[in-house]
């Protein structure tokens, strides 16, 4: 079986009640999570470890949280008040689990659906966005990444265009794939708002409803969107439902055409910040 499962964000024990919960087993399920994977939660070392011995039975993606872990572990961001990365800091497997986290991935097409950590902008066609996360999971495995990033961050570019290059087109690729909620229809980004569908800023429209998607006819399965809750069409699985927040962990199981929703209680409940 496949299971898509939703920002975990450290939330280690709500993952183990699942994997019970479906009766996974490594030689026969996948799993397949859609990005944030540490942060927040009370044991990020424990799921960061969980994840890695999992090896081909999980597919992870990487997601903003994760990114930052890795800025923090380069020196290149500080660690906010909140965060939960201290001890995969001071593991002493922390560079194995480094080297993990730098080799996952930033956007993967199996089971007939594109899988993201946030979203993709209207331009951009199923090959665009896995080319592009490709360009990017080149960098984040290879040498420049600690230069990369210290260019990572920005808001700049805020709108695509084919003619970008170098750091502004990765730049904005991450923005994308691991931050991105709203837009327009010719792409600029806002990454401003951050409540539920309905709060889209003047011009702008959930990212999956804006006019002339060129993935509209793919599949897409994310995260990211806490405020947005589960989103069950049949094209578009919006995962994220808060189990940090105290919420749910959730799990969609795939298989051919049939869908079966698989929900989880969280008892971790962190307050914004």
């Amino acid at each position: 079986m496949n299971y898509l499962i939703g920002d975990l964000q450290g939330c280690c024990d709500a993952f183990e009640r699942l994997l019970t919960r479906i009766e996974f087993s490594p030689s026969r399920d996948r799993l397949w999570l859609l990005g944030d994977l540490v942060n927040r939660g009370p044991r990020s070392l424990a799921t960061l470890r969980r994840l890695a011995a999992l090896g081909d039975a999980a597919t992870c993606l990487l997601g903003n949280h994760d990114l930052h872990l890795l800025a923090v572990a380069h020196g290149v961001r500080p660690q906010h008040r909140n965060d939960t990365l201290g001890p995969i800091l001071q593991a002493d497997d922390r560079e194995s689990l480094l080297g993990w986290l730098r080799q996952q991935r930033l956007a993967v097409f199996e089971l007939g659906w594109l899988m993201v950590h946030a979203g993709v902008v209207p331009q951009w066609t199923l090959e665009d966005t896995l080319t592009l996360a490709g360009d990017v999971q080149t960098v984040l495995r290879g040498p420049d990444l600690p230069d990369f990033l210290h260019v990572m961050y920005g808001n700049e570019p805020s709108r695509w265009h084919a003619g970008l290059t170098g750091n502004d087109r990765l730049r904005f690729t991450v923005n994308v794939l691991t931050r991105l909620r709203f837009c327009t229809a010719d792409g600029e980004l806002d990454f401003k708002t951050k409540d539920g569908a309905g709060s889209a800023p003047p011009g702008y429209a959930p990212w999956f409803d804006a006019p002339g998607r060129r993935t509209a006819g793919t599949p897409i399965a994310f995260g990211h969107w806490s405020t947005l809750g589960l989103l069950n069409r049949p094209d578009l699985l919006g995962l994220d439902t808060g189990c940090i927040w105290g919420g749910q962990l959730t799990a969609a199981r795939i298989d051919g055409a049939t869908r079966e929703i698989i929900q989880i209680d969280c008892e971790q409940a962190q307050k914004p910040g």
